[in-house]
């Protein structure tokens, strides 16, 4: 995510780097280079400019500063704490006050709409403790229906949908309804959109705006499109007026103009942004953590709270006391990497702890060799998994077959394992790296010694 606008403004940084201080010449052409990055990230050409005015403004503000900060430095902070601002400043909530509340979803067809329906409906329901429900309105498109159903089952969360009637200002009427007689307390009505702006699409979300009065309209749109991203949500938000915006698909190639531009041009907070297709890929959108991002800072509040929400007390204090025995098997790790799948994509991960994002950037990072070490795991026999002492050669070649993998590289994993499983153990025990718990005799010698000097 932003990986060439993070590339060019780390070069534009660099022009200040050896400057004992900052001047207006050397100012100018790092402020040059940073208006470069933000338009090749596809920020319109005004905001850039106007952007790096500030900047410029700001920079040479400080020309008298304390020769303990070095300009490149400088220049980094004041550059974070514009693009803050140009983001919104601050994270805004998303109003679902009511008897029930109404989120109305709005967007272009394939902007991620339904799938954000099922993804929001799963953060109300676990995260804010809400009774939400999804609301199929988009009349048009058959697999929006189904797919929005699916999604439903997966959260756990009632759907409403009456796939005879074409009018979606009665669909919702009836869901609200539906509501009202089953205490939900949010209704998410997933609307239908087009492959452009048009007068019919715009007439359907308007009327059904008026008649649901919704707590929230947010606008999804698909983050890649860049430029045309932010048009698209001006066009949108002269007609319905919406409350928020929700940038989708950030886990793509994305230029960043359209995170960067939205809330300047249209005036209105980025609530949420998706960085996948898993459900649990949505996250409430923070300025100062994406502007942190885009810098090279990493992220690390957005990943320690993302490991949290993974984390089960109960089952660390189950698996510490199997480390311990050395009794970590196969279905404990699958468990684990069940969960860091959660999380979301490892390369997203890793660049948001800091300094990590600039070692990653070049680095393929496969995500299927978790499909191959999961399909190497269940091709065996449930003793095999709860006991890793019994695979000999025989069983490691009937795995092999299995799962179609070569033996070399089941013999390989299992290795692997085994020296984890080990590291594990010996670190439980307080021993550290390749030294016995305890000290061993070191440890007795050390404190015959210390005996020796109290005497």
């Amino acid at each position: 995510m932003f990986e060439s606008l993070q590339e060019r403004l780390d070069g534009a940084f660099k022009t200040l780097s050896g400057d004992a201080k900052i001047t207006e010449l050397n100012i100018a052409t790092s402020v040059k280079e940073i208006r470069r990055a933000l338009v090749a990230a596809d920020v319109n050409y005004k905001i850039a400019k106007e952007f790096t005015d500030t900047v410029k403004e700001k920079a040479l503000g400080q020309e008298n500063l304390l020769k303990a900060v070095k300009p490149g430095e400088l220049m980094t902070k004041i550059v974070n704490d514009e693009l803050v601002k140009l983001m919104g400043g601050q994270s805004v909530g998303i109003n679902v006050k009511g008897k029930p509340a109404v989120v109305l979803i709005a967007g272009l067809q394939g902007s991620g709409k339904t799938t954000f329906s099922g993804k929001l409906a799963k953060y109300l329901k676990e995260k804010k403790r809400m009774r939400p429900m999804l609301v199929a309105c988009d009349v048009y498109r058959p697999a929006a229906v189904n797919q929005l159903s699916v999604l439903a089952e997966q959260v756990g969360v009632p759907i409403y949908k009456d796939e005879g009637n074409m009018n979606p200002v009665d669909i919702a009427a009836g869901a609200l309804a539906f509501a009202k007689a089953n205490q939900r307390d949010v209704v998410i009505v997933d609307t239908a959109g087009r492959l452009a702006v048009d007068e019919e699409m715009m007439n359907e979300i308007s009327s059904l705006k008026e008649n649901l009065d919704p707590n929230e309209t947010l606008f999804v749109v698909d983050s890649m499109t860049g430029q045309d991203a932010v048009n698209t949500a001006a066009a949108f938000n002269e007609r319905i007026n919406y409350d928020g915006v929700v940038l989708t698909k950030l886990d793509g190639d994305t230029r960043g103009g359209a995170a960067l531009s939205i809330k300047y041009t249209v005036g209105k907070p980025i609530k949420f942004v998706s960085t996948g297709e898993t459900l649990e890929t949505l996250d409430v959108f923070y300025p100062e953590r994406m502007a942190q991002r885009i810098l090279g800072m990493g992220d690390i509040v957005s990943f320690v709270e993302k490991a949290q929400e993974q984390y089960d007390e109960k089952e660390a204090k189950r698996l510490e006391a199997k480390i311990k025995k050395n009794k970590f098997d196969f279905n404990d790790f699958l468990g684990q990497l069940a969960q860091i799948k959660k999380m979301g994509d490892i390369k997203s991960l890793m660049n948001m702890i800091p300094g990590i994002s600039k070692l990653t950037k070049n680095l393929d990072i496969d995500e299927s060799a978790f499909g191959r070490v999961e399909s190497i795991i269940h091709s065996m026999t449930p003793d095999e998994r709860g006991n890793p002492e019994l695979l000999n050669m025989s069983r490691k070649k009937r795995i092999a077959k299995g799962c179609g993998r070569d033996l070399n590289e089941i013999n390989m994993f299992i290795k692997q394992f085994d020296q984890m499983r080990k590291m594990m153990h010996q670190m439980s025990k307080g021993g550290g790296m390749g030294v016995p718990a305890g000290g061993g005799g070191g440890g007795r010698r050390r404190s015959r010694i210390s005996r020796r000097r109290r005497r």
